[in-house]
């Protein structure tokens, strides 16, 4: 278990704007004396992804973008022209 203590000397909060709180997050002004995590889950079991990327389209004009594809090429022909190939195997 995890103890910590903390001690705030004449904490004073005038206001707090808020945009956004996201899930797994907490804002605390305060005193606490016990904070209780709880997990919820709303989704169907047969939609859930498990992992850590979600599937995503190409983006728009990936076919003409340049990058990312040369770079595997290069990294490829400087393995063949190495003979690291097949060691990298």
């Amino acid at each position: 278990m995890m103890q910590l203590h903390v001690v705030n000397h004449v904490l004073a909060v005038g206001s707090i704007q808020l945009t956004a709180v996201a899930s797994a997050s907490i804002l605390q002004i305060g005193d606490t004396q016990t904070i209780s995590l709880v997990s919820m889950f709303d989704t169907p079991p047969e939609s859930v992804i498990v992992g850590p990327f979600a599937p995503l389209e190409a983006p728009e004009g990936a076919e003409e973008a340049l990058g990312e594809s040369a770079l595997e090429q290069e990294a490829e022909e400087r393995l063949n022209r190495s003979g690291l190939r097949d060691i990298a195997r």
